[in-house]
């Protein structure tokens, strides 16, 4: 389980500026922000899309690696390239709704459960997607014997997301923090 101990100053962050993502993205209702079901379509659409991202794709034995693609008013787009050694801790988005689509590997999602000894998991292969609303809960992680790779999309953009870590007492607590320390 992912712990407060994240050191956002080390992360492995680009900023990509693609004119020809830029043009695909121009033809959708940028003047507002994205539901959950548009999202997941966007991430779908985009994951046949490996021309506009592709070239972005490198991953670390021990570490995720992650490319912002875009950003504008209303949408932030991300590719991110998953190490078999981290996880990003349980967290929130803080009022944004995102999706993600899997295009290499696969990813475990835990949800933060009450009264469970194991939280409830699910995995999502190659050509999977997924989406949540803005109060979801989770921890994503690599899983199986491949490095894996995402997309994800948010509306409105991410800005400060929650952190929380469960006590051995079974106590919860909330830490605010940005969006970098959920992609260390």
């Amino acid at each position: 389980m992912g712990t407060f101990a994240r050191d956002a100053s080390v992360a492995n962050e680009t900023v990509a500026a693609d004119a020809a993502l830029d043009a695909w993205l121009a033809d959708r209702d940028g003047d507002r922000e994205s539901t959950r079901a548009e999202l997941e379509e966007l991430v779908r659409e985009l994951a046949t899309r490996p021309d506009l991202w592709s070239g972005h794709v490198r991953h670390s034995p021990v570490e995720r690696i992650y490319v912002r693609l875009h950003l504008d008013d209303h949408l932030e787009v991300w590719l991110i390239c998953w190490s078999q050694r981290q996880d990003t801790g349980f967290h929130d988005h803080d009022g944004s709704r995102g999706a993600v689509a899997v295009v290499g590997g696969a990813l475990a999602e835990r949800r933060l459960a009450a009264g469970c000894a194991q939280p409830p998991t699910a995995i999502y292969p190659a050509g999977a997607a997924f989406s949540f609303g803005a109060t979801h809960i989770h921890d994503v992680s690599q899983t199986g014997a491949t490095l894996a790779t995402s997309l994800h999309v948010y509306s409105p953009p991410l800005g400060e997301m929650g952190f929380y870590e469960v006590a051995p007492d079974g106590t919860l607590s909330r830490r605010t923090g940005d969006y970098r320390e959920e992609f260390c």
